[in-house]
């Protein structure tokens, strides 16, 4: 099967990272597969190094530039099928007829992310071979009863644990970290601005009587000068050391003895996974998306809304049983392998692929 993903951000997140994910296991089962992507974005460097076709786009253009660009990629690949993930790439994908004719169009929709749509990409909907993909059983559901009918299909978020076994922690010292004590990392992407709060307040109550702890904030956007200002207003910013969009996060993770994540969607989840992956328990402010992939008091620890002294409390009391904290990471890790796999990701994607270009063929064949 041809399949094309197209990205239109040239930044790198999460979302981006879970496209490259399946593009790369779909070319691992014989599949076509193209990403049409910003030139010089990381997405090209990944995945022209995993050795996948790539096209390329302008990523200074205007969303009718972004049209032309594909426009020529998908003459070029005549794929059966497009993966976006974003509203305003599915609108580009969409909005040509051109396009609409030649192949199916499937929205991945990040976990527990409300599916909003504007009034165009409504209509861009009804008049192409449209198609969603959501992350859970639960999520579609709710979906189907919000009155979207569009064929519809799941393909959880995973990845394989397997390759978390060779990371090499990063030295501490690099980082500017303490070589000992109790280091938390946290994944940052903006979505998590309000998330981080907790931690921040945690640490301002927790900092006068355990002087060994430290934490590390890594990921796109956690250089923002806000983020920089709020720790300073807490006076936590000579425990709290910001290292930006590193290179290698899961070594970051590996040097760490505790994850901490604050983010939304594909930000969240893969933050909850890799640390799981890394045999590392999680603390997180309960919700929706955080409570699917990390179970409470088993592989880490979720706080509920209240008084931040207590929450601090909670997190004192979390830290201090090393023990408890090694077993909740395991625990966490035999989760991953059990119930978010990147195998049953891609095969969810594959099905549904299968089934939108099936139903694209269909409409096709002229009727007696």
């Amino acid at each position: 099967m041809r399949v094309l993903f197209y990205v239109g951000e040239s930044k790198w997140s999460s979302c981006a990272r879970a496209m490259l994910a399946v593009a790369r296991g779909f070319t691992a089962r014989g599949h076509e597969v193209t990403i049409a992507c910003c030139a010089g974005s990381k997405l090209e460097a990944l995945a022209t190094h995993a050795a996948i076709d790539v096209g390329l786009i302008d990523p200074t253009g205007t969303a009718a530039g972004g049209m032309w660009d594909l426009q020529r990629i998908m003459q070029q690949r005549t794929p059966q099928v497009v993966i976006v993930a974003t509203e305003r790439d599915q609108m580009i994908v969409s909005s040509t007829r051109l396009f609409a004719k030649r192949a199916a169009v499937l929205r991945r929709v990040q976990p527990f992310a409300r599916l909003n749509v504007q009034r165009l990409t409504k209509l861009s909907l009804r008049f192409t071979d449209a198609g969603l993909v959501f992350c859970t059983e639960r999520e579609m559901n709710d979906a189907g009863a919000a009155g979207w009918s569009l064929p519809s299909a799941v393909a959880p978020l995973g990845v394989d644990a397997s390759r978390y076994d060779d990371v090499v922690p990063a030295p501490r010292r690099e980082m500017s970290v303490p070589d000992e004590g109790v280091l938390i990392a946290c994944a940052y992407e903006s979505s998590g601005r309000t998330r981080i709060a907790t931690l921040f307040r945690t640490l301002a109550f927790l900092a006068p009587r355990h002087p060994d702890l430290h934490a590390v904030v890594f990921g796109p956007d956690s250089l923002d000068e806000q983020l920089r200002m709020h720790a300073s207003a807490l006076n936590v910013n000579s425990i709290v050391t910001f290292l930006g969009d590193v290179d290698d996060p899961l070594s970051v993770m590996r040097s760490a003895n505790v994850g901490w994540s604050v983010g939304d969607g594909d930000a969240g989840a893969f933050a909850c996974l890799d640390f799981m992956s890394l045999r590392m328990p999680v603390i997180a402010d309960r919700s929706p998306l955080v409570q699917h992939y990390v179970a409470d008091g088993i592989t880490g620890l979720l706080l509920s809304p209240g008084e931040p002294a207590h929450t601090a409390s909670s997190v004192a009391a979390f830290l201090a049983g090393e023990e408890r904290r090694t077993a909740m990471g395991q625990a966490g890790r035999t989760r991953v392998q059990r119930d978010f796999t990147e195998t049953a990701m891609i095969d969810g994607f594959e099905r549904a692929t299968t089934a939108a270009a099936e139903r694209l063929g269909a409409r096709k064949v002229p009727t007696a």
